[in-house]
């Protein structure tokens, strides 16, 4: 394991030349990416969201595309158009940006839930069907969303079903002091992105995530992690737990995370740091209980 453990922190380091201070949130992309998952990043703006997906592409020679939500946006905006070629008298598939490596999901909550939906046969099947024909996305395949937690105008929430088909949520945060500093000096005469140079290939990245699967998982682990998502179920306030996805996904999670630190066998101290990120967003609470406590304590 000692060669892709150099080539995973060479990618680590490589994109935290670009987005400085972030060590943590690119450590958790390159896991969500071995673990084939997407990632939903919820960010003001300004904070080196779109810059992070960009790197991350560069550095495994991807394929990038970015995918702007607006209002209009149409589902066939996203997932492509069959058009009538005169010529041969044949449909021929026009892709759309849907069909790359590292997709960049660029305020996702922006559009209508209609388009939304459109992603959510290739978050979780790999493939889109458009006028009754399937086409298998490229592998790997990679989304990263975004969206603003403060601009609520103008926006449609996440169902919990497009939620649930993200592996991680997680958050950007400013840099300190320090950091926002080096970030100036970097970025003096000319921006480190444009130096970035790729570290590995698309398919030595595939590669890595079938060996991802190889890593093992103790019996007592596995009993971790449901007696986590267990718990989520019966706790005071949440309408709806994590379902059975969610364990699959902890467990994928936690063995590409040990993966990326140079492990081959995953522990219960991978579990309990993930749990948040992979969780978080598939509980349900009962608003309306936050509601009564208010109005007992008035």
């Amino acid at each position: 394991m000692n060669q892709p453990r150099t080539q995973l922190q060479e990618i680590i380091e490589a994109v935290e030349h670009v987005v400085v201070g972030k060590r943590e949130v690119i450590t958790l992309t390159l896991t969500a990416l071995l673990a084939r998952g997407h990632v939903l990043i919820e960010d003001v703006p300004g904070v080196g969201k779109t810059m992070l997906v960009r790197s991350v592409a560069k550095a495994t020679s991807a394929d990038f595309k970015r995918i702007q939500f607006t209002p209009d946006l149409l589902p066939s905006d996203v997932t492509g158009v069959s058009i009538y070629n005169q010529r041969t008298q044949e449909f021929e598939f026009r892709p759309g940006p849907i069909m790359g490596n590292i997709v960049l999901a660029d305020e996702i909550n922006r559009s209508s839930p209609k388009t939304q939906s459109a992603l959510l046969e290739a978050l979780e099947e790999g493939m889109v069907t458009v006028d009754g024909q399937t086409h298998q996305l490229p592998e790997p395949f990679f989304v990263m969303a975004t969206q603003n937690p403060i601009e609520h105008g103008g926006t449609y929430p996440l169902p919990e079903a497009q939620l649930d088909r993200f592996l991680f949520r997680i958050q950007m945060g400013y840099p300190n002091q320090m950091e926002e500093l080096d970030m100036l000096d970097r970025t003096e005469n000319t921006h480190p992105f444009s130096h970035l140079q790729s570290v590995i290939s698309v398919d030595e990245i595939e590669q890595l995530q079938q060996e991802v699967t190889g890593v093992y998982v103790d019996d007592s682990v596995k009993q971790y992690i449901v007696a986590i998502v267990r718990e989520t179920r019966d706790l005071e306030g949440v309408e709806l737990g994590v379902s059975p996805r969610g364990s699959i996904a902890l467990m994928r999670a936690s063995q590409a995370y040990a993966y990326v630190n140079g492990r081959e066998y995953v522990l219960p101290d991978d579990v309990k740091y993930l749990s948040p990120f992979v969780l978080g967003h598939r509980l349900v609470l009962q608003t309306d209980v936050l509601g009564v406590q208010g109005e007992d304590t008035a």
